[in-house]
């Protein structure tokens, strides 16, 4: 079932909106109503005045100037705003591989002879490892070659072999002296 079309009132007067002021009242000249939430219109804001328009942009009453004919919006073909397009890396300077803090050294860096003599002289004759060992070191301090800690274990080596040495000749003598000595005199 349908509703039939609305009726024209008697008359042929539309009754009145409920949501307009009445007109035909007299004194009734009031202003319209403001909404609560439009700022107050003479006075100041608490935050201020408006800010201004920024330079950069077009006067709010103009709208802004269309593009010439036959050229695309923002300068680029099919219209597209400049920037980089999908695809395509910013460039940056090749990155150096890991573990390259600096430029490599000149040429190979060459280790000291004596130190390397110094350690090896250590176990099979300590006395000369010990003077290789101080010849090394003062060759090092001139040199810019490599070896100091080389030298330095040779010299730690040595000195404890030649210790051990020289207490195992003089146990071997004790012993000598003290098995030689029996109580019967010649």
């Amino acid at each position: 079932m349908t509703n039939p079309p609305p009726s024209d009132p008697p008359g042929g007067e539309q009754p009145p909106s409920p949501y307009e002021p009445p007109q035909d009242q007299p004194g009734s000249a009031q202003p319209p109503e403001r909404s609560p939430y439009a700022p107050p219109a003479d006075e100041g804001s608490p935050y201020g005045p408006p800010p201004e328009r920024p330079p950069y942009l077009p006067p709010g009453d103009q709208p802004p100037t269309p593009p010439a004919p036959g050229q695309p919006p923002y300068g680029q073909p099919g219209g597209y705003p400049p920037g980089p397009q999908w695809g395509q890396q910013p460039s940056y300077a090749p990155q150096p591989p890991y573990g390259q803090y600096g430029p490599p050294p000149a040429g190979p860096v060459r280790t000291n002879v004596l130190a390397i003599l110094s350690l090896i002289f250590a176990f099979v004759f300590p006395p000369a490892g010990i003077v290789l060992g101080h010849l090394g070191k003062r060759q090092l301090r001139t040199s810019g070659e490599e070896g100091d800690q080389l030298a330095t274990w040779g010299l730690i080596l040595s000195y404890v072999f030649t210790a051990l040495g020289l207490l195992a000749c003089c146990g071997w003598l004790a012993v000598v002296i003290l098995a030689g000595n029996d109580g019967v005199n010649y």
